[in-house]
């Protein structure tokens, strides 16, 4: 590297979500200096368009709300829904290091926490929590924030569909208005935006600091006891996406535009080994006149049915488990997208679509792009959007049976927890019976890639032989997901990221020990 760095700091983090901050905090906590560089004009990544759920057994904000688990019993949920496809080791860091972290940042008294009730996503393996292991940051007014709100990113409906700003900081929002206003009070942690990674600096095959654009001019920034690369996935790279076969397109990913992979690029030129690189985050999307596909859930109605006018899932599962249906389906040929929300007009022409994470607009452009149908009866709507006539009749008569008895023979909708999430408890089938008829377009969307640099239990970076690469880490989308191609509960994503970003700081303020017994 460049004898005369142009900056200098113990840890540099790559990456400014909330897996990213908590890696910061934790490193000026200790007594490190830090650099944060984040690549776009705002702080937050992904977490700030998310609801911000972390996914921690048995953490003190559960406990105090009367929570009823154990280790030994998330564990068995995790191995059951995970199995073996990433090592047992580094599933437990992530299975036992959620606990300790909330009581570590809640040593602060910028941090506070709250159950927040959201079921296990995979409700019939054993051990699942029927009100999950999730908890979220307690919301905030903004004026806390001060100008620091400037900072940080928006949600989705202001960045993209011009909502006002909200007067509270909730979810995503508040974990990191939390985390940007405990790193404003250390006093070595230098927070900056408009700085974009794209090569790590290597000394004898370790790696000692990275080359950062910042407001467009490359600098070298030497980092005395490494590098943390949490700087989100690849979603927004299409050639990425491409050469590693993750299906979708950029116009349908919910990250950040600023999500190119060129942190994990640098990564893997540096030797970095990878894991999971065709994967993300899955989940259906209601289409917008657009032409994206955005991530939906909270269905209080309707069914999926697919070219054939026939249903071909459980409406009501986890998102990312509707998602890698669909998948699977388009690999086989069985279906193409669009699909088709079929619902009736007992809650009006809209679809029954509570969350679509960029706010619906308005019924008549959905109509003009034809992503919206609307007939007097099932035989003219079919013949709307292109189905069998006599299949989709069959279909909505044979779902409509199953509402009335309350039992899902084909799909069992509704048997598990998650199912019934949105409706008091209450079943989620809803008939079809009130004309006029209706049908929504849907594709498919993601939260964001979660292939990534493979790691070990104290999240550094392995080479393709298996060795740690002295000096680099990583978390979040940007490493390798310890749940592996299944996403067990809300607040998976980023409750491991957190994890692993503040078991990364803790591994560099050791060696900082280390160098100084030496």
């Amino acid at each position: 590297m460049a004898n005369t760095p142009d900056h200098e700091c113990d840890v540099l983090v790559i990456g400014s979500g909330g897996g990213a901050l908590t890696g910061a905090y934790t490193a000026a906590r200790e007594g490190l200096s830090v650099i944060v560089a984040e690549a776009s004009t705002h702080f937050g990544g992904t977490t700030a368009y998310s609801g911000g759920g972390m996914w921690f057994p048995c953490n003190a904000a559960l406990t105090r709300e009367g929570h009823h688990d154990t280790l030994d019993a998330a564990r068995t949920y995790f191995r059951a829904v995970v199995g073996k496809r990433t090592p047992t080791a580094l599933q437990d860091a992530f299975l036992e290091g959620g606990a300790p972290l909330i009581d570590y940042l809640e040593a602060d008294t910028d941090f506070k926490f709250m159950a927040f009730p959201w079921p296990d996503y995979f409700g019939s393996a054993p051990q699942a929590h029927a009100t999950g292991r999730h908890i979220m940051a307690k919301p905030l007014k903004a004026e806390k924030l001060g100008t620091l709100r400037d900072t940080l990113r928006p949600p989705l409906g202001t960045e993209r569909a011009d909502e006002p700003l909200p007067d509270g900081l909730f979810g995503g929002q508040a974990l990191l208005a939390r985390l940007l206003l405990a790193l404003s009070k250390q006093p070595r942690a230098d927070l900056r935006r408009n700085a974009v990674c794209d090569e790590l600096l290597l000394t004898d095959g370790a790696v000692t600091g990275a080359v950062i654009t910042h407001d467009g001019t490359r600098q070298h920034v030497r980092a005395h006891r490494g590098v943390l690369i949490a700087a989100g996935g690849f979603e927004h790279n299409q050639q990425m996406r491409d050469q590693h076969g993750v299906p979708g397109t950029t116009r349908d990913a919910m990250g950040p535009p600023s999500n190119q992979g060129l942190a994990t690029l640098a990564g893997i030129t540096a030797g970095a080994d990878t894991d999971l690189m065709n994967e993300a985050w899955w989940s259906p999307g209601i289409t917008h006149p657009d032409g994206t596909s955005t991530f939906s859930l909270w269905f209080t109605g309707g069914i999926f049915v697919d070219d054939q006018g026939e249903r071909f899932v459980n409406e009501s599962a986890a998102y990312d488990r509707i998602g890698r249906r669909i998948l699977s389906r388009l690999a086989d040929e069985a279906m193409t997208l669009p699909y088709w929300m079929i619902y009736d007009d007992r809650a009006g022409e809209r679809p029954p679509v509570q969350s679509t994470s960029v706010p619906m607009g308005n019924t008549q452009d959905y109509v003009d792009a034809g992503l919206w149908h609307t007939a007097d009866t099932l035989d003219e709507l079919a013949t709307k959007i292109g189905v069998p006539a006599e299949n989709l009749a069959r279909t909505v008569a044979r779902f409509n049976t199953f509402a009335e008895s309350g039992t899902d023979e084909d799909y069992a909708r509704g048997d598990e927890p998650f199912d019934r999430a949105f409706t008091g408890g209450a079943s989620p089938l809803v008939p079809i019976t009130k004309g006029p008829f209706h049908a929504a377009a849907f594709g498919i969307s993601d939260l964001g890639t979660k292939g990534g640099l493979r790691t070990d239990p104290r999240a550094r970076v392995l080479n393709t032989e298996g060795d740690v690469i002295p000096g680099l880490y990583a978390a979040g989308n940007s490493m390798a997901a310890v749940s592996g191609t299944t996403y067990p509960g809300g607040g998976n994503p980023i409750g491991a990221c957190m994890v692993f970003s503040h078991l990364a700081a803790l591994d560099m303020a050791r060696r900082r020990g280390e160098a100084q017994a030496s």
